[in-house]
């Protein structure tokens, strides 16, 4: 959805990397995009990939040690500014009704490897924003409610339209943060749990 909206918006020059990027992807190769197939454990394909970057779009949550990898790389390439997805309670900042149903079903977020990988971002010089979003459903755009690290985070749901938009915002320079960590979740939703649950 955020490379449809790119594509819709901008006139970025857009390289998607992925595994099996051209079987996956196929649809979206243009003179505006570029595919490369790989893995992000893959240094040497990620270094390549990244040659000529001025800002990364990671939308991949899972092992430490592959994230680790594709840290160092986009640290290394020169890219500056990198855009992270990751999960909410990393910080114990889930407060509210929610807090019970959302623990159950995820665990415990700020002793995980996820927590590790933002706190590595943290620590880099990049110019970075740390993306904590709530569970996800389609409903176009809705209201985001935009909480700040430290802040409690009470959403329970947000769509992946208002935040595939608020990314683009980022990239574009619209939605202006720097070196922070969001939560992002639709406004008027402190539920017990999301509403299609």
């Amino acid at each position: 959805m955020v490379t449809d909206y790119l594509l819709e918006q901008t006139d970025f020059q857009l390289v998607l990397y992925a595994r099996n990027a051209h079987t996956k992807l196929s649809d979206l190769a243009s003179d505006q995009v570029q595919l490369i197939d790989g893995e992000f454990s893959d240094k040497h394909q990620l270094v390549q990939s990244l040659d000529g970057i001025d800002a990364v779009y990671l939308n991949y949550v899972s092992g430490l040690d592959i994230l680790q990898t594709a840290l160092d790389t986009i640290i290394e390439s020169g890219a500056n500014r990198l855009i992270a997805v990751s999960v909410p309670d990393i910080y114990q900042e889930i407060t509210g009704p929610f807090q019970k149903w959302y623990r159950q079903n995820t665990g415990i977020m700020w002793t995980s490897p996820v927590r590790d990988f933002a706190d590595r971002i943290e620590a880099s010089s990049l110019d970075y924003v740390i993306l904590r979003i709530t569970w996800l459903y389609n409903k176009g755009l809705v209201p985001l409610e935009i909480t700040r690290k430290g802040e409690p985070f009470t959403s329970a749901q947000v769509s992946r339209q208002s935040v595939a938009q608020f990314v683009v915002d980022l990239l574009t320079g619209k939605e202006d943060y720097h070196r922070e960590s969001l939560g992002l979740g639709e406004v008027g939703t402190a539920f017990t749990k999301p509403s299609f649950y």
